[in-house]
């Protein structure tokens, strides 16, 4: 009797390992129904997960094996390659070779690792023939996975929604050519808080659309949650794509209060969210210190405050 209780135990925890370590193939593809992102099977899903940095400043940690300590340590299902459009010498409008190859590691990391993997287009302002560009090659190498998730522009800063939109719609149509069935995230203005304004004029030809919501916690308040609630009462799919627990400037203190309030809020509503950021900037987003590897393996002495809040968020929501 002991021994068959035994491997009973035994066979319990090997199921629970194999489902955790085949996310994607439990889920697979990703759509939406209604205001909800649902599984393969149309069960609501949540995803979390870490951002990685500008990858024009931070392209040591671009590499497969941090995706997969990500996926081990801190239990991401899901991570974020953040490519910086015009930011630094290695861009991609002034290095795009090498700027699809730091965004393609991260990518073929999470396939890998059987996670989901947004490619985002992180910039504040329209690059609409560079985009297109890019999300036609990326939609052609990709679009059988359902690992994939793009984001085509990351925070819309003065720009009005009807710009938005447009670009957002341009490019859209050039995903769909060639991947039909893969979620697109769209900003909003303001960095992504009014979400407000495509909740009154949402874009109508595509199913799988979410919109972005940008928090941190200790500037972002209860006004914010509720902007976004009344949209998601209006029928707008969002995804909080990028967020965190200390100021919008990335530095100053952490508020775990205020970023716990905004968890809580989250995960009653099954929003999706992801932390910004892996990167060993001085700021207090950058969850690493200089100490840090490029290839993960960090301990906790290589973690920021930030980071060890972080890993403690995520290893607690995504028990599951």
């Amino acid at each position: 009797m002991k021994l068959k209780t035994k491997i009973f135990t035994i066979s319990l925890v090997m199921l629970f390992c194999v489902s955790k370590a085949q996310f994607v193939k439990e889920h697979g593809q990703l759509s939406v129904k209604g205001t909800q992102l649902v599984d393969k099977n149309d069960n609501p899903i949540v995803l979390r997960g870490m951002s990685f940095g500008w990858h024009s400043m931070w392209p040591r940690f671009y590499n497969e094996k941090a995706v997969s300590w990500l996926k081990k340590d801190f239990n991401c299902n899901v991570v974020r390659a953040a490519m910086g459009i015009e930011l630094g010498e290695d861009s991609y409008i002034k290095n795009p070779q090498f700027a699809k190859e730091k965004v393609e590691a991260v990518v073929n990391g999470a396939i890998k690792s059987d996670i989901y993997v947004i490619i985002d287009w992180h910039s504040h302002n329209v690059n609409l023939k560079e985009a297109k560009g890019f999300f036609e090659e990326m939609s052609k190498k990709y679009a059988k996975y359902p690992n994939i998730i793009y984001e085509v522009f990351n925070e819309p800063d003065y720009e009005t929604w009807w710009e938005v939109k447009s670009y957002a719609e341009e490019v859209i149509r050039v995903i769909r050519e060639n991947d039909p069935n893969n979620i697109i995230l769209v900003g909003s203005p303001h960095w992504d808080q009014d979400v407000d304004l495509p909740a009154a004029d949402p874009i109508i030809d595509d199913n799988n659309i979410m919109y972005t919501m940008h928090f941190y916690a200790a500037t972002h308040g209860k006004e914010l949650r509720d902007k976004t609630d009344a949209a998601i009462k209006s029928g707008l799919p969002i995804f909080v794509s990028e967020s965190a627990g200390m100021e919008a400037s990335g530095d100053g203190p952490l508020n775990v209060k205020a970023w716990q309030e905004y968890i809580d809020w989250m995960e009653s509503r099954k929003l999706s969210w992801i932390t910004w950021s892996v990167s060993d900037k001085d700021e207090t987003c950058s969850i690493l210190k200089k100490t840090a590897k490029s290839e993960g393996k960090w301990k906790d002495e290589d973690l920021k405050e930030s980071g060890i809040k972080v890993r403690e968020f995520l290893r607690k929501y995504n028990k599951e």
